[in-house]
């Protein structure tokens, strides 16, 4: 089998490289008119002139009557004026002044007779309360230059202009092409070897919120000249084209081959992890991006590359992303050999941001939906130290930042529904979570990398919960422990028991998936390896680790294990059997420093409210 093997071009050079083969597309802005009414968001393609004056005649800007201002001069308390039907007209505001006329006398500020002569105190000088031609806009003054972002306020003085219709930036068309045999369109019941498409949906919207448009063709097998033939119409009916997956070295990745084979590839493998298989090129003067398949992957590279290319074309500069110093949580290690981007929660316990990595897997898109920001690890260097202060890419704004609850530890669906309660509830902050295990909980509670730490923590010689962790890991108090749920923890296995597990000292006969190391989980499970006498290295699957109870749930039913512990409403969930081990105490750990926070205080209020524990009990294993 023959690969092409791909290149490893620094990220700085690979977009000067793309963006220098582009360049010409870039200068060239497309333009179409548009109606002003509907034009906010548009860019001016020109400048814009007012072809009329605002306002275009002398208006009464108050309610009142219009008069010429010397028949009013001498009026005062002591002096009044009077003056007669046929000296003042009736005006409310924006009505035309008169054109003998030059002045507006306040309704409130005459007295008016039976014979309808009126009484005024004061009198008013030329074009008092009269807003004259010309005022806001003259005709002629420039409205707006060119390439000018068109405000809901901007599209008002347009069009108070007299400018009905004007030639703005056509909005760049961005084609996306999915491409692979085993990629299906969006449905409830994909089949065995079925990859749901879902990154076009992605990127549609990426481009949407970068000012342009997009084009989803359908999903193209693989096969070369099914693809070269929709690469070609892509390059005809769109500003710049996004093949998706086919961009690697792998069996049957043609996007390389027919960039190269229609036009120009200028880069293929840029040194980033992840993204490191894209392509870049061009065909005709259409910009070409060989995206990879792997969504993370995919996204950095939107990010880094065709997030400017969409400005750019759009005739806007690109704007600079926000960034914040935080905290490093939790010690990084990179290789030398990329410039790494990594997913990270953001959590403000006290005064300092800190940093805590999401998982770094490619294709764990849920790590993109539960970060809040990036973390860029230059190419040259080993990664970064716990403690250490770190930039951060914010994908979110700082202020809902600063207002997270941040509650990591040990999985538990009730944290979901707690904070779908909040939700529900319209509290003025959110609650971001992460599950790194109970002794991560302890880690995060330690760093103050969060407010609140889930842990199920067996002392494995008294049998007690949670507390003899909390007494040695704070010993000078500056954690608590909070009570929070019973839970009922047992082995799940498939619908009907096909190996009639009847305890623990059954999973020598089956393959087991386990829990991450730190996890109260896996601490119940070698508490139980040792009571029963059993050799882990004879445990089949006690090596593979999941996070989740559902992660554990889900390998279970779909085959790719016989068992696993986990908490009894996974198992429901699942449609599992289930053989009940213990029942545990699930509690949180909390900073005391945070104790008297807001968003604490509503977490635990919500915790015991009869709401979850309705929610709870439909779940099922549940104790309160």
């Amino acid at each position: 089998m023959k690969h092409n093997y791909l290149d490893n071009i620094p990220l700085s050079e690979a977009k000067e490289r793309f963006f220098s083969l582009v360049c010409h597309s870039l200068e060239t802005l497309k333009a179409e008119n548009v109606e002003t009414f509907l034009s906010a968001g548009r860019v001016t393609k020109n400048a814009l002139y007012a072809k009329i004056c605002s306002p275009h005649y002398n208006a009464s800007a108050m309610d009142g009557i219009s008069v010429k201002a010397r028949d009013t001069y001498g009026a005062s308390e002591n002096t009044p004026v009077v003056l007669s039907k046929e000296q003042y007209t009736v005006v409310d505001t924006g009505d035309p002044i008169p054109d003998n006329h030059d002045a507006v006398i306040m309704v409130e500020d005459i007295s008016e007779d039976e014979k309808g002569n009126v009484t005024i105190y004061s009198a008013v000088h030329p074009w008092q309360n009269v807003r004259q031609v010309g005022e806001d806009i003259c005709m002629g003054d420039m409205i707006a230059p060119s390439l000018t972002v068109v405000t809901p306020s901007l599209c008002g003085a347009i069009l108070a202009g007299g400018i009905t219709h004007f030639e703005a930036v056509k909005r760049p068309v961005l084609g996306i092409i999915p491409t692979g045999d085993e990629i299906v369109p969006p449905t409830e019941n994909p089949g065995k070897g079925d990859i749901i498409e879902f990154n076009s949906s992605i990127f549609s919207s990426m481009v949407k919120e970068w000012g342009g448009e997009s084009r989803v063709y359908p999903i193209v097998k693989d096969k070369k000249d099914l693809l070269e033939a929709a690469v070609k119409k892509g390059t005809e009916e769109c500003d710049v084209l996004l093949i998706l997956a086919g961009s690697s070295a792998g069996r049957d990745d043609y996007t390389c081959e027919i960039i190269k084979n229609l036009g120009t590839v200028c880069v293929h493998g840029i040194a980033v992890k992840p993204g490191k298989p894209a392509v870049l090129g061009k065909i005709g003067e259409v910009p070409v991006v060989g995206l990879p398949g792997y969504p993370v992957s995919a996204i950095v590279i939107m990010e880094n590359i065709v997030r400017d290319l969409v400005y750019r074309m759009g005739g806007l500069a690109v704007p600079e992303k926000k960034k914040v110093k935080a905290v490093l949580g939790k010690r990084i290690v990179s290789s030398l050999k990329y410039h790494e981007f990594v997913r990270v929660t953001l959590g403000k316990v006290g005064e300092s941001f800190t940093a805590v990595p999401l998982m770094r897997g490619a294709g764990v898109v849920t790590s993109f939906t539960k970060a809040d920001g990036i973390l860029e690890i230059p190419q040259d260097s080993e990664g970064a130290e716990q403690g250490e202060e770190v930039e951060i890419t914010l994908l979110k704004s700082a202020d809902e930042i600063s207002t997270s609850l941040i509650v990591t530890g040990s999985h538990d669906p009730m944290i979901d529904e707690i904070k779908d309660i909040m939700k529900k509830r319209g509290y003025p902050f959110t609650l971001s979570s992460s599950h790194v295990g109970s002794m991560g909980a302890i880690n995060a509670i330690k760093s103050k990398s969060a407010h609140l730490g889930g842990i199920h923590l067996l002392d494995t010689q008294s049998g007690e919960y949670n507390k003899s962790y909390v007494e040695k890991y704070f010993p000078d108090g500056s954690a608590k422990l909070y009570k929070g749920v019973g839970r009922i923890q047992g082995l799940m296995v498939r619908k009907g028991n096909p190996l009639d597990i009847k305890d623990f000292s059954d999973v020598t006969r089956c393959v087991y998936v386990n829990r991450q190391l730190g996890s109260g989980t896996r601490i119940l499970c070698d508490y139980l390896i040792g009571k029963y006498g059993i050799d882990k290295a004879k445990l089949e699957g006690y090596r593979n680790e999941e996070f989740t109870h559902t992660a554990v749930a889900a390998l279970i039913a779909s085959g790719n294990a016989d068992c696993g512990l986990g908490i009894y409403s996974a198992a429901k969930m699942y449609g599992l059997d289930f053989i009940p081990v213990s029942t545990e105490k699930y509690g949180f750990l909390v900073n005391v420093k945070a104790e008297s926070d807001e968003a604490v205080r509503a977490f635990f209020e919500i915790l015991e409210s009869d709401e979850l524990k309705e929610r709870l009990t439909q779940m099922g294993g549940y104790s309160f």
